[in-house]
């Protein structure tokens, strides 16, 4: 659906050059939710907007439904542009014209016949819960509205893409989920692919198929969600991972222990069926050890549950050998004090 080949976008600035997005290659299916996760500075934006020319690669190619969409034509690439719909951070919405209004912009700048338009309208207040603001402005409506008709503008010309930057940071966190429920919906019910970028972890988690880290304009890792959240490899992916699942022990408890003399502290990662069997207990009768559980959590991830425990095994340390290399038939395993918590 969307393709990246060795991209790079270079800014020139008075007395040097920026690049923003470096030799990035990727690639997003149809029908799935992708998500681009990065610090300010990143070069998320940056990417997001090199999808429909708003800025154009400075080197390497760019393919939207197999198109190289840097040799289309202007007449092409605004064709193609209708394809694609995009919902801002802070709605850029019309001050001046009503819900309606704003909803049925596109459809008259694509020349929609004027029934035509009022059926579409109301179809897409329907389908984001807003037909009794259809008259209301922008100022009368909260920001969780304002992004819902952000969404049925973006949705107004049938688009197959859905470029989305950071739909949900200017709202508070239960009109947050309402935004990624109904977004997922447009994924799931319209068949639209999704690509968003976002700062927070959290949405990555909610709604996301696979996701991209940027650091510095590079991709750093990719994969799916729970791929990353179960063995993330860089540490900038770690941090955001321990923004929404705090699986780490505090600095004071870390140093105790290695105080006093603890050498035996791991992590355990459960995947799947894992998650319900009861391991650990298992390993305690099945060995002459203690199991210690300092920390833990269950989550789920596309459907799929994932947990997370660090535990202290005391006992001798053959015997603790003996218990890792049994753990490792079943979970992942990794020293916590080589981890830095």
């Amino acid at each position: 659906m969307i393709t990246f080949e060795n991209v790079t976008k270079v800014f020139q600035t008075k007395d040097r050059e920026v690049a923003a997005v470096k030799d990035v290659c990727l690639t997003v299916k149809e029908g799935e939710i992708f998500g681009i996760i990065g610090f300010s500075g990143a070069g998320k934006s940056t990417l997001l907007r090199l999808v429909n020319l708003l800025e154009k690669p400075t080197s390497g190619k760019i393919f939207v439904n197999r198109q190289e969409i840097t040799k289309l034509s202007t007449k092409e690439l605004r064709k193609l542009r209708q394809n694609i719909g995009m919902i801002f951070q802070n709605f850029n919405l019309f001050n001046s014209r009503t819900v309606f209004g704003n909803v049925e912009y596109p459809l008259k700048i694509a020349q929609v016949p004027k029934e035509e338009r009022k059926r579409i309208v109301w179809e897409l207040l329907r389908f984001v819960g807003l037909e009794d603001k259809a008259g209301d402005y922008p100022e009368q409506l909260s920001g969780g509205q304002k992004q819902r008709v952000g969404i049925a503008r973006a949705l107004a010309t049938s688009p197959k893409i859905l470029i989305c930057d950071e739909p949900t940071s200017a709202l508070d966190p239960e009109t947050t989920n309402d935004i990624l429920n109904l977004l997922k919906k447009v994924n799931r019910e319209l068949n639209v692919t999704i690509l968003l970028i976002t700062h927070e972890m959290h949405v990555i988690r909610k709604i996301c198929d696979r996701v991209a880290v940027m650091e510095e304009g590079r991709i750093i890792e990719e994969g799916s969600v729970l791929d990353i959240f179960t063995s993330p490899k860089t540490r900038t992916t770690k941090n955001f991972i321990r923004s929404v699942i705090h699986d780490s022990l505090s600095e004071s408890l870390l140093e105790e222990l290695k105080r006093n003399g603890t050498n035996h502290l791991y992590r355990l990662t459960f995947k799947g069926d894992a998650t319900k069997q009861p391991i650990l207990s298992r390993i305690s009768k099945r060995y002459n050890v203690d199991v210690n559980i300092l920390n833990g959590n269950i989550s789920e991830l596309q459907g799929q549950l994932f947990g997370n425990l660090i535990v202290e095994i005391i006992g001798d340390g053959q015997e603790v050998k003996r218990v890792i290399e049994e753990l490792k038939k079943v979970v992942q395993v990794k020293e916590v004090l080589s981890d830095a918590g």
